[in-house]
């Protein structure tokens, strides 16, 4: 670590650097009519979204590709009238499934039947990043190739950004929004939830299959996009009647930005809000998964409720990845900040942990935490595109949902501890402030210690290496500067 002086320079310029960042953004979204995405009211749903909360849905949370994979190959085989996608990439030889058939015979085999339109990301201006346009037009050029699928490729990016967002709309009546891209890019996405060893990175992540009126807001959404940059005018979408037994209230999230689509000139952020309500409403568990964390308007609510604890059992728990592809330092030094914001609290008690994951037993391989789901007091539940960063509160196209229902809401939580703290439900299903104090502090300690001498540990869950009570707190706020202003 760094000495004291140094310290304490870093983490007061890197203060007024994201104070200054929060100030642009929020004169930002002020000019834009959106002033209420970045200073809302603790709770509720997102009123600047353009979609209202949709009762009579039903909600699927899937777990890691092994689980959502094949549901989304299976809603494809059986489309009866179109299915349409959005993504990031989309890699033409990406199996779905152990022994299935790759993405192009997926979908070609789906466009011999009905309309299959696809809508990617048209990739990096400049070939230092990827993919890169050139990238983007093959992988195009082979998917459609002999095919009756039709690709458009959307370069309406804000610079240095992208399109994020990952989804999936089957004739109107299934969609998938989560964070999982149909690409072998960056690592397979193909991993089961017990990360086995198989020669290289595992993969976390998460995505919601919807059934019910929701389903059309995501279409429509789709459509807004496809519009503006494809020749043809596809039809509005259907509405889906309410799911039988009542289901739940969802509510589609977006992050849109202003003037690249003529629907939405002002832009839209209300996925910012729709964390901002929550975290500021919580009171005693905020759970966070994300390949990302440095985003000062989240990392200001839980810093001062880290400081000042609405109550004995508040507890927080950030999951990431051990080596992000970019941003190590911008998360680490945030966690830092928070770690410190902690241990400001006056009492002993440890309310914030910082945890990653790797694939167990020796020679096993980080576990690459790309999932982007956060549950809060077992009430509020979101899974989508969305990182905790500015790239995804403000400049990259996403989308995201959210759903207030506990029942579902605790389930969701109890399926990803289970995975992640390897223990049966009867040892997890209890106060989560017990939980944690008793399940994941000793085993992410225990498990990094063992790392730390052993260079393996016979479980997945691990404390975030690397991570200095001031580390980095100067690169995240950098990063806002010249990225994410």
């Amino acid at each position: 670590m760094a000495p004291y002086p140094l310290n304490r320079i870093d983490d007061l310029v890197g203060d007024r650097i994201e104070r200054a960042i929060h100030a642009h953004h929020a004169r930002r979204l002020r000019r834009r009519g959106s002033a209420g995405a970045i200073d809302p009211v603790a709770d509720g749903w997102a009123t600047t979204a353009s979609s209202a909360p949709r009762p009579g849905c039903v909600v699927e949370p899937l777990v890691d590709g092994s689980e959502a994979l094949p549901r989304i190959a299976a809603a494809i085989s059986s489309a009866r009238s179109h299915v349409h996608l959005a993504g990031w990439h989309f890699d033409p030889g990406f199996r779905l499934e152990e022994g299935g058939p790759a993405l192009r015979e997926l979908l070609a085999e789906a466009a011999g039947r009905v309309d299959v339109r696809v809508l990617a990301w048209a990739g990096a201006p400049l070939p230092l990043f990827h993919p890169d346009r050139r990238d983007v037009r093959d992988a195009r050029d082979e998917l459609v190739r002999g095919t009756r699928i039709s690709m458009a490729l959307d370069a309406k990016e804000r610079p240095f950004h992208c399109h994020h967002e990952k989804l999936v709309v089957v004739d109107d009546e299934t969609a998938f929004v989560g964070g999982i891209d149909l690409t072998g890019l960056g690592g397979d996405r193909l991993d089961a939830s017990d990360h086995p060893r198989r020669g290289g990175l595992g993969w976390h992540d998460t995505a919601a299959r919807l059934e019910g009126p929701v389903v059309a807001d995501v279409a429509r959404h789709f459509l807004m996009r496809w519009r503006a940059v494809a020749d043809e005018n596809a039809p509005e979408p259907t509405e889906s009647a309410a799911a039988d037994g009542g289901g739940v209230e969802v509510q589609l999230v977006r992050t849109v930005p202003e003037r690249l689509y003529d629907p939405l000139r002002q832009g839209e952020w209300s996925i910012l809000e729709s964390y901002l309500r929550a975290l500021r409403a919580a009171e005693r568990l905020v759970y966070l998964e994300s390949q990302f964390l440095w985003a000062p308007e989240v990392t200001f609510v839980l810093a001062e409720k880290l400081r000042r604890p609405p109550s004995d059992d508040f507890r927080v728990i950030a999951l990431l990845p051990a080596h992000p592809n970019n941003g190590a330092d911008d998360s680490r030094g945030q966690v830092g900040l928070l770690i410190d914001a902690d241990k400001d609290s006056g009492d002993d008690t440890t309310r914030f942990l910082a945890c990653t994951l790797y694939q167990p037993g020796p020679g096993g391989q980080p576990v690459y935490v790309h999932s982007k789901a956060a549950v809060i007091d077992d009430g509020w539940l979101t899974i989508g595109s969305a990182n905790l960063n500015g790239h995804s509160f403000f400049n990259d196209t996403e989308t995201n949902v959210v759903v207030r229902d506990p029942a579902l809401v605790r389930e969701a939580r109890l399926r990803l501890w289970e995975e992640h703290l390897e223990r049966p439900r009867a040892e997890i299903d209890g106060d989560p402030a017990r939980v944690f104090d008793e399940l994941w502090k000793p085993l992410a300690q225990e498990r990094y210690d063992r790392r730390k001498r052993d260079g393996w540990a016979d479980g997945k869950l691990t404390l975030l290496p690397q991570v200095s009570r001031r580390s980095e707190a100067l690169w995240g706020p950098l990063n806002g500067l010249f990225v994410d202003g």
